[in-house]
């Protein structure tokens, strides 16, 4: 049995879109055990797809085929040797698994896929000391890893460490100043910390990053709601107790009217929403169950 065409454009979506969906991936990839090589270099990919799915469920039987396969193909590929450490993962100790990773790092001290999945067993262990110090090694070597700044914004804030992840994600910024999911994390992390000058100022930048697509009269979505918010928060706080920042940041002249502006878009939300669910004119609105009498 082969896979659909759909199945294979789902896989590859997948993939693309860096998206794990295990259970769904596994339903799909399962066939394609005996017969991946007729997919030419896709089923490659099809196959280490299916491993991790694989492991995700708990089949790991079916893991361990893609594994062998894969290193029979790909033998002293770093790539293999990642997907052995996550296999190991799985029913090792974590003590196995980091001298595993410190073997490969001793071969190859610049291998960041095996430095990323050591850090991730130091972290989920309780190591957190260790993994911070290990990513910002990292963080030198690769300054420009997106992902490990993130990571290490994360494990600052799970730990109450709000400036330093706020300096961690500053980093962030600089490396993908176009993308408003950041600047909204910069900014409900700063609000967190309790810098709430700098947060609104992170804010506004995420509402306008949001809104450069939208006209004036068109009520927020999506991320800009949820920037918004923020910034009515911010605005009522330092318009009832004006607030100290840490960074210095200046406070805007005009809060009230950026309260007021949203006050209003918030709002904004809230009545598009009603007016959509509004009954069409000359028709009744049923309220409840259908067949409630």
């Amino acid at each position: 049995m082969s896979l659909s065409h759909s199945a294979l454009e789902k896989l590859a979506t997948f993939r693309a879109n860096n998206t794990r969906a295990s259970q769904e991936t596994f339903k799909n990839a399962s066939t394609v055990l005996k017969s991946f090589k007729r997919l030419g270099d896709d089923g490659w990919a099809v196959l280490e797809q299916l491993f991790l799915a694989s492991v995700d469920v708990g089949r790991l039987d079916v893991a361990d085929e893609c594994l062998r396969q894969l290193g029979k193909q790909f033998p002293d590929s770093p790539r293999v040797d990642v997907l052995t450490g996550i296999r190991m993962e799985a029913t090792e100790s974590p003590d196995v698994v980091l001298e595993y990773y410190a073997q490969l790092l001793d071969a190859d001290s610049a291998n960041a896929a095996i430095w990323k999945r050591k850090i991730s067993v130091l972290r989920r262990t309780g190591k957190i000391e260790k993994a911070v110090e290990e990513l910002s090694q990292l963080l030198d070597t690769f300054y420009t890893d997106v992902e490990g700044w993130l990571e290490l914004a994360d494990i600052y804030t799970s730990c109450n460490q709000y400036i330093p992840a706020l300096q961690a994600l500053s980093h962030v910024l600089l490396l993908a100043a176009q993308n408003p999911f950041y600047q909204l994390q910069f900014a409900e992390t700063a609000y967190t910390a309790g810098d709430i000058p700098l947060a609104l100022k992170a804010f506004l930048v995420a509402v306008e990053m949001s809104e450069r697509d939208l006209s004036d009269k068109s009520p927020p979505v999506g991320i800009s709601v949820r920037a918004w918010l923020g910034v009515k928060l911010c605005s009522r706080r330092l318009l009832l107790n004006s607030s100290p920042s840490a960074s210095n940041t200046v406070v805007p002249k005009n809060l009230h009217l950026i309260e007021e502006l949203a006050t209003e878009r918030v709002l904004g939300v809230y009545s598009s929403k009603s007016s959509s669910t509004r009954a069409p004119e000359g028709r009744d609105v049923v309220v409840g169950w259908v067949g409630d009498r």
